[in-house]
């Protein structure tokens, strides 16, 4: 069953996904299911256990930052009504 979810990213990320995604003849959704499959399929303690970081260490421009976000109900909704202003 899919399950369908927004997500907001970076246009030069999406249109470099989307160009990856064609290259690969897979849809930009199933890459991404794709990829939270790989990154579920065990049990990882934080981002930097991910198999994919080393790749994603080489391909990114700078430094990696990893945003977390809150933790409580009330930190997200602050945070996602402090991003609107």
């Amino acid at each position: 069953m899919d399950t369908k979810i927004t997500l907001s990213f970076n246009k030069d990320v999406i249109d470099r996904a989307k160009d990856f995604a064609d290259q690969n003849n897979i849809s930009l959704s199933r890459l991404t299911e794709f990829l939270y499959a790989q990154m579920t399929s065990k049990n990882y303690k934080s981002l930097e256990e991910l198999p994919i970081s080393d790749w994603i260490d080489l391909v990114a421009e700078g430094e990696v930052e990893y945003k977390r976000t809150p933790s409580s109900r009330k930190a997200m909704k602050d945070e996602f009504f402090g991003d609107k202003k």
